[in-house]
């Protein structure tokens, strides 16, 4: 699948109208976010937050380690 984007402006701002398609494609709405991550051959636009990510991973370790801790808070 290959689009072309053309840049528009919006406000101030300069942005890219995404076609119906990538939006459904990307289980996206109006509204919503998406990330601007560099890669290696350019940039990805994707829903996915790589830095929530990072932070619900680190989360979810601490909260297996201390499950004792948590099941006395929750009483």
């Amino acid at each position: 699948m290959h689009y072309t984007l053309k840049l528009t402006q919006i406000g101030n701002s300069v942005g890219v109208i995404l076609p119906k398609e990538v939006l459904a494609n990307m289980k996206l709405e109006k509204g919503q976010s998406v990330y601007l991550t560099e890669a290696p051959d350019g940039f990805r636009v994707t829903p996915f937050d790589p830095e929530f990510s990072e932070q619900m991973g680190l989360a979810e370790e601490i909260m297996q380690r201390r499950r004792h801790v948590l099941r006395e808070l929750a009483k």
